[in-house]
């Protein structure tokens, strides 16, 4: 058994810039970069069960025409691009990768609809946005990668108003020493330097002076997520002509073998979380 490595905020953004086209390539090229939600474990519509992993969290979260909502690790911006159509709402989105962020700007640029969002480059641990001024703050599959979780749990606290929700879905590490594969094709292979169990997590949100509301488990989710990436990312593999490009993604396709393995063996795991700034 190993611990996980420690990675910077500057390895997690280089990774992310250098990968994001790849990860469009064979993913989605749309930019729909997050965990599905599935109806079961025939389902294999991966960008209808990433939809519905947006739609859940914002039904859990309450957002409405009324919201102003941060988007942390807002990724190639469409959770919140979603949110604004859906809902009316007012959002900002902030990521660490710059590569990301000018995809979600020309995204919005491309849509032409007047919605009201902006996206930025940032971290989730100096947020540039002044207290209280979000009713809401949003994060799919973003903060685990933050390496001082603690300080990203503070900021996002200190721009919700009082009274204001945060509701996330993110990656656990529900044990605290993982095996060498797990580290390898789990954490290593993102940069993830460490996460939290479901109790942890809850934990360190209430330390942060949140009131949490809700603590669930995903994980049957994710591990029909990575059953479902593997097999297109092989479908593509088999259609690209790039070789390097062609053995990254075989590589990853791999690496999702793996992932369900840690999964079954309790290395990996996947929540959804929300909680209430005191009024």
């Amino acid at each position: 058994m190993s611990t996980t490595s420690q990675f910077t905020e500057r390895d997690v953004s280089e990774f992310f810039d250098q990968t994001t086209q790849t990860y469009l390539s064979f993913w989605d090229s749309e930019g729909v970069l997050h965990t599905g939600y599935f109806a079961g474990p025939d389902d294999t519509d991966y960008p209808a069960a990433a939809d519905r992993t947006s739609d859940l969290l914002a039904t859990e979260a309450g957002i409405d025409a009324s919201a102003t909502v941060l988007d942390v690790g807002c990724g190639c911006g469409n959770f919140l691009l979603r949110l604004a159509e859906r809902t009316g709402c007012r959002g900002e989105g902030v990521d660490l990768s710059i590569e990301r962020v000018r995809f979600a700007l020309g995204k919005l640029t491309e849509r032409g609809d007047g919605l009201p969002v902006a996206f930025r480059h940032g971290s989730a641990t100096a947020l540039p946005y002044d207290d209280g001024g979000f009713s809401h703050v949003v994060s799919q599959d973003a903060l685990f990668l933050v390496p001082d979780k603690a300080r990203s749990h503070a900021e996002m606290y200190r721009v919700l108003a009082p009274g204001g929700t945060l509701a996330v879905t993110d990656f656990l590490q529900p044990v605290a020493e993982i095996g060498e594969a797990a580290r390898r094709h789990v954490y290593d292979r993102v940069r993830w330097s460490s996460g939290y169990s479901l109790d942890g997590y809850r934990e360190a949100l209430t330390a942060a002076g949140f009131e949490v509301t809700v603590a669930r488990s995903l994980d049957d989710h994710i591990r029909q997520t990575y059953r479902v990436l593997g097999e297109t990312a092989r479908q593509r593999a088999a259609a690209t002509d790039d070789e390097a490009a062609r053995q990254w993604i075989l590589g990853f396709a791999a690496s999702c073998d793996e992932i369900q393995a840690a999964i079954d063996r309790g290395e990996f795991g996947w929540g959804m979380f929300v909680a209430r700034k005191p009024a």
